[in-house]
């Protein structure tokens, strides 16, 4: 038996099919990741409210905060994290 006559697995398959199952598989991984980080996301902003409530009154304001305003303003916050997580990742136009 020569080298000639062996066959890999892939030489059969289309590659058409290949790249397809690909394409559908790297989906499912991707659609699984960000259901885990948004599971993340969640019990992070919980544990931020939690230790937010635990605070005086005092200590909310002086970082910014009232009683009333805890979730608008961390809302506030994780939107102002968000920007400023984008434009480092952007390239900069010189």
């Amino acid at each position: 038996m020569s080298m000639l006559n062996t066959f890999s697995d892939y030489s059969t398959t289309p590659v058409a099919v290949r790249r397809s199952i690909q394409i559908l598989a790297r989906g499912f991984f991707r659609a699984v990741h960000d259901a885990f980080a948004a599971i993340i996301a969640q019990r992070e902003y919980r544990a931020n409210l939690e230790i937010l409530r635990r605070f005086t009154d005092r200590e909310l304001r002086d970082i910014g905060l009232d009683r009333g305003r805890i979730g608008a303003g961390l809302a506030q916050a994780a939107k102002e994290r968000a920007l400023n997580q984008l434009s480092l990742t952007r390239p900069s136009r010189k």
